[in-house]
């Protein structure tokens, strides 16, 4: 009698995002960046089979969706053939980027199914937006390659970081709107990374409260956070540890549990700046 061996169950978690955080590298500065990226900065010490590693074990989990973030992930040599990888395998990939340069041949990478863009937008005001992110003319390039997205049909969504007083934050949602940006979510800056003091000490009181809770992020020495904000308390690292081992174990759950909790009107955590994800499903009531 022949014995059929049935193939292995998939083991699911219960994230609906996976944050890659491939590269510190950024054509910016900003002056609140939480993963304090700038032109100096590395691809850190994930090699792109690591990264390859965790895609595979990101669909072998059930996670839908990843996000390629940094830094500025277009600057990561790799992000295409990772972006391949998760659509060959299921995922749906948002490439969030600071749209300071699109490269022609990209366009046809972000126009595939399954790939949306996000990106970051300080100010209608040309010099208000260039002293956020520390680089003369990148408000004129991150307006237009928008609009290049939206005549493109390109899903793409925009988050607004209220970083200086009279920041001009109603009009740069505004303008958004009528370049036919639909999603726009708007949030204070965080106390981390750049943005906080010399002597500050990054807080849970940072966290929007529902970290952990639906996405969690590999940064690019590995660690895995329970979000890029929480990037001060990492849980394990994945050149250790495999994800799936890291997310069924008991100290991811008390890393969850940690973290106090906010009623839902508070989670808003369009806690980004070009260096990172405004928003997820996981957090986004309007998502």
């Amino acid at each position: 009698m022949t014995t059929l061996i049935e193939p292995p169950t998939r083991k699911t978690v219960p994230l609906n995002s996976l944050e890659l955080e491939v590269t510190a590298g950024c054509q910016l500065k900003c002056t609140h960046c939480l993963s304090e990226s700038s032109p100096q900065g590395t691809h850190g010490t994930m090699t792109p089979a690591d990264w390859h590693a965790v895609v595979t074990d990101a669909a072998a989990l059930g996670i839908p969706q990843i996000q390629l973030i940094g830094g500025e992930p277009t600057m990561y040599p790799h992000w295409i053939q990772l972006t391949d990888l998760a659509l060959s395998l299921g995922l749906r990939v948002e490439i969030y980027s600071n749209l300071f340069q699109v490269r022609p041949q990209w366009w046809d990478v972000f126009q595939r199914d399954g790939v949306t863009l996000g990106t970051s937008y300080y100010s209608n005001d040309p010099d208000e937006h260039d002293t956020i992110t520390g680089k003369p003319g990148s408000y004129l390039r991150t307006r237009f390659n928008i609009q290049q997205a939206v005549s493109r049909g390109i899903p793409i969504r925009a988050g607004i970081v209220d970083v200086i007083d009279g920041q001009h934050v109603a009009e740069a949602r505004a303008e958004l709107t009528a370049m036919g940006v639909t999603r726009i979510n708007t949030d204070r800056v965080r106390a981390v990374g750049r943005a906080a003091l010399p002597d500050q000490t990054p807080s849970v009181d940072e966290l929007c409260g529902r970290c952990g809770r639906g996405r969690a992020a590999v940064l690019p020495n590995g660690d895995l956070a329970l979000c890029v904000l929480s990037r001060f308390m990492p849980c394990a690292n994945v050149l250790e540890t495999p994800l799936a081992d890291i997310l069924g174990s008991p100290e991811w759950t008390a890393a969850v549990e940690s973290i106090p909790s906010r009623t839902h009107a508070m989670c808003t955590p369009d806690d980004s700046s070009d260096c990172d994800p405004a928003s997820t499903e996981a957090c986004d009531p309007a998502y």
